[in-house]
């Protein structure tokens, strides 16, 4: 009930317990309220009951009269009656109704003036005070209305915990200290952090502050460049003496214009609490209003028919009787201020611009003392200039030095974290003593309480233990000082951002440097393309690259199902561990004129305003992504126009006017142009070396044709690098095959299966796939139709089980012509009618297949040795899959395939033609 009681005003609480115990009575009443009020004497209310003649002695006398003195002393604690609690509910709306945020003596009294049916109120009249008057005269004194300078008006309400304003002119601030903060006061008690710089802007202040007419500042500038920080360094200049005279014993408060709107019900409210606070200023003289976010002044309190606080200050502002600052952004300046014409024209415009890198570290250097005695760490020189470099160079929606001056704090404030966290021992010792506490407690149930005297004593140490052990941290805490360097200040921006900027570790390194190997794990051959990649992925990393451009762009064109877009997914999934991390957009949508919208947000007015673009918004939220443009041929022209920004400078200007940064984004497009040639067999796949070069060279030389007659030069040149992808040849579809089998085989192992080919069935599949026009794209087909059909049927006929691994092979009357080397041989032939076989298979002797016994390196005829030595230790028959002997007749290995019949298919269907 009390958080809201000015100092004054919980003393007056504890003057009427003081009072209820000298009249020895048992209980606070409305009469011991009053006795504590004058009893008081300073407050508002004690010089209200003043004026009306009224003392403590004759209200004391009164009190006895009516009501008497106990017979026993008074002890211990004294409850409220419920009037006077009522008293103190009432206070509370009187001081609401009056838009204070504080309860104080005057608003005691006039809520017992409200209850009026108490003892207080009828001492009040016995003593000969109308009610109503007095209340008027509480009124006035809140108000100045009688030339504030009466002592003890009412200086108790500086905030809610009270205190004295310091008025060097004897003047009353109550409404001033109420909505707003005296800077100046601040700066004498050392509240506000030192400013640096900002000289020409303070002289710029002082120069408008002291004109005739107009003299009210504004500063204008971006979000967190310090334009309060200039304020704040005129109220510290002030206190120094260094301004001019004109401006000296000046007080400079900073007005709230949320608590002057706050509470302001009824209309006319808030006009007549901004018209006493003016009247304050004007009889005191010496202040200077500071309004930060000004342009809330346009629109605030204006309620239906009634005027706003601009309409209000426009004619003050004028005459110069009210020497005002405002601060607020450009956009909002322009927004709100620029439409007023009127309004505009009483304020002079000063910009704060936003500091350079070496002005910030300067800045930094002034703030660090403050920072390193709340966080308890010590900033280096070293952290101060970083934080200021990767601010400007990483963060580019934001401004120096706010941007910078948050890195230091949040680095402190995680260093401070992690020296707060208790160490491992101590939370093991807890865990211990919580563990000795509950069997300590199952014992004392138990009745066994010999055990339970053991089990304390043995609480008893470990507690010994644990406050020695936290001495150590603590005595070890306090001597040790923490240090914030840059690789401190490097992680903090890496966690807020994304963006990898810290040190690079012996493991990321290695990893960079074997790029190619890892890539092309999913990218198979394309030598020059995953080069081109690795390269730039590694100039970034090590800091190399040009900082105002991105760190690659790339245009891959060549024919469809060559690698293209799973490059960019397998450098996506490299750098993230996530090929989902990918920024992917198919440019194919944005084919008409009117779709470039989409990308970069649609223009004010229209439908989707305010939810920007779908590339600005993707990299705003992941500055360091690799971007795809898919198919970017079939865009607009238009949206190149867009690019060339983004190509060249490294960023680009949304809908919105914010600025997207793509410094830090892989920029890869990929175009199909320049291929029609390969449907029409002047490129062939599978020719010797020297007939490839001078196709794949023929290839280029049309596809870099195309591009130029596809796109502007100046597009063109913006480009890091053009890479041609060549087709794929045979051998490359081999491993692309043992790719696809491998993610089958790993979804297959899922539900305790597997698969293996013979080299036989793996080269009829590359042989089905292969399409010399379009690339591996066929290949997934092919792996879906001949494998994938056949064995999803085979599951749901339940001929495949759990434990079982299934060889695919090829009947030996489809082939043509086999080649010598079973493994990596690519001169294989087959019958255009070749099928696929499929022998279901254990595995292994001693079991069925499982996880831990994968059969990647198992030959078939390994496989068929393995069937056989089973079958002879059981010595019992094998059952192919899908007998159609019964259930209880199968043996165990049920669904393994017999030597006698494994080449010609052991499962139902698998003789050459899908079941």
């Amino acid at each position: 009930m009390f958080e809201r009681f000015t100092d004054r005003a919980r003393r007056v609480v504890v003057l009427a317990q003081d009072e209820a115990r000298r009249l020895n009575q048992n209980y606070i009443g409305t009469e011991h309220l009053l006795l504590g009020l004058i009893h008081e004497g300073d407050g508002i209310a004690a010089r209200a009951l003043e004026t009306m003649g009224i003392s403590l002695e004759a209200v004391r006398a009164q009190v006895i009269e009516i009501i008497g003195e106990g017979e026993q002393p008074t002890t211990g604690h004294i409850p409220f009656t419920p009037r006077a609690r009522k008293v103190l509910e009432y206070s509370m709306r009187e001081a609401l109704q009056l838009g204070h945020n504080y309860i104080g003596t005057e608003h005691i009294l006039l809520g017992l003036l409200r209850e009026g049916d108490g003892v207080a109120s009828q001492v009040l009249v016995n003593l000969g005070a109308d009610l109503n008057t007095v209340r008027q005269t509480v009124i006035e004194l809140l108000s100045g209305f009688q030339g504030g300078n009466a002592p003890g008006s009412d200086r108790d309400v500086v905030g809610v915990g009270g205190g004295r304003a310091d008025n060097p002119r004897g003047g009353n601030s109550a409404l001033l200290d109420q909505f707003g903060r005296n800077l100046t006061q601040a700066a004498q008690e050392n509240k506000l952090d030192p400013v640096i710089g900002r000289t020409k802007e303070m002289e710029r202040v002082m120069q408008i502050l002291s004109r005739r007419t107009k003299n009210n500042p504004v500063l204008v500038g971006e979000p967190g460049v310090g334009k309060t920080a200039v304020v704040e360094g005129l109220a510290q200049s002030i206190v120094r003496g260094d301004v001019p005279e004109t401006l000296k014993d000046k007080q400079l408060y900073s007005l709230d214009m949320g608590s002057l709107v706050a509470g302001s019900r009824y209309r006319g409210d808030f006009e007549e609490r901004l018209k006493k606070v003016l009247k304050e200023i004007r009889t005191r003289g010496d202040i200077i209003l500071f309004i930060d976010e000004i342009h809330t002044l346009v629109g605030a309190g204006a309620a239906e028919g009634a005027i706003d606080a601009a309409s209000i200050l426009k004619p003050i502002l004028a005459r110069g009787e009210l020497q005002t600052i405002g601060a607020t952004t450009l956009e909002e300046y322009r927004k709100y201020i620029e439409k007023d014409s009127a309004l505009e024209r009483r304020f002079q415009p000063v910009r704060v611009e936003e500091p350079s890198v070496e002005e910030t570290v300067a800045i930094l250097k002034g703030l660090r003392d403050r920072y390193e005695s709340h966080h308890r760490v010590m900033i280096t020189d070293a952290a101060v200039a970083s934080a200021a470099q990767l601010a400007d160079r990483y963060i580019s929606d934001r401004f120096l030095p706010d941007k910078a001056i948050d890195l230091i704090d949040e680095a402190g404030a995680r260093l401070r974290i992690q020296r707060m966290t208790a160490p491992p021992e101590l939370k093991e010792v807890d865990e211990k003593i919580a563990k000795t506490r509950r069997a300590k407690e199952a014992a004392i149930d138990a009745q066994d309480f010999e055990k339970a005297a053991s089990l304390r004593d043995e609480e008893k140490k470990l507690a010994s233990e644990r406050a020695e052990k936290e001495e150590q941290w603590r005595s070890g805490e306090d001597k040790t000082k923490l240090v914030v360097d840059a690789e401190q200040i490097a992680e903090v921006l890496a966690m807020a951002t994304g963006i990898p900027v810290f040190k690079l570790t012996q493991a990321e390194s290695s990893k960079l440097l074997r790029m190619e190997d890892e890539l092309h794990k999913r990218i198979i051959g394309q030598n020059e393309a995953v080069k081109a990649v690795s390269q730039s992925i590694r100039r970034t990393r090590a800091g190399l690259k040009d900082p105002k451009r991105p760190g690659g762009s790339f245009i891959f064109a060549g024919p469809t199902g060559v690698g293209k877009t799973e490059l960019a997914k397998a450098l996506a999934e490299f750098l993230f561990g996530d090929e989902n991390a990918l920024i992917q957009l198919d440019m194919s949508e944005f084919s008409e004129k009117h779709t470039a919208s989409r990308l970069f947000g649609s223009p004010p007015g229209y439908v989707g305003y305010d939810e920007g673009g779908q590339l600005t918004e993707k990299v705003r939220r992941k500055p360091f992504s690799v971007v795809l443009f898919d198919e970017v041929e079939k865009a607009h022209p238009d949206i190149f126009n867009s690019l060339l920004q983004v190509l060249e400078e490294g960023h680009l200007t949304d809908s919105q006017g914010r600025l997207v940064d793509f410094k830090n984004t892989i920029i890869i497009m990929t175009t199909n142009l320049g291929t029609r040639d390969i449907n029409k067999g002047v490129l062939t796949g599978f020719q010797a070396s020297g007939e490839l070069a001078t196709d794949y060279q023929r290839m280029k030389g049309k596809v870099q044709e195309e591009l130029k007659q596809h796109f502007r030069p100046e597009f063109l040149n913006r480009v890091d690098e053009v890479v041609v992808f060549p087709q794929l040849q045979k051998e490359e579809i081999l491993k692309i095959v043992d790719l696809m089998i491998k993610k089958l085989d790993d979804r297959m192992l899922e539900q305790g299966m597997a698969i293996k080919l013979t080299p036989e069935a793996r080269a009829l599949l590359a042989y089905k796939g292969f399409d010399k026009t379009l690339g591996a794209r066929p290949l997934r087909r092919a792996v879906q139709r001949e494998i994938e059909d056949v064995l999803s049927e085979k599951i749901l006929f339940n001929e495949l089980h759990e434990g079982q691994t299934v060889l695919a092979d090829v009947d030996p009357k489809f082939i043509k012509h086999a080649s010598e080397d079973k493994v990596n041989g690519i001169d294989w032939e087959f019958d255009d009618a070749a099928t696929f076989t499929f022998t279901g298979q254990d595995g292994l002797p001693e079991g069925r297949a499982s996880k831990r016994h994968r059969l990647e390196d198992v030959t078939a005829a390994t496989i068929r040795e393995a069937e056989l030595a089973a079958q002879q230790a059981e010595d019992s028959q094998a059952v192919t899959v899908g007998s159609p002997a019964s259930p209880q007749s199968q043996p165990e290995n049920a669904g393994d395939a017999s030597e006698d019949n494994s080449d010609s298919g052991g499962m139902p269907g698998s003789t050459g033609e899908p079941s």
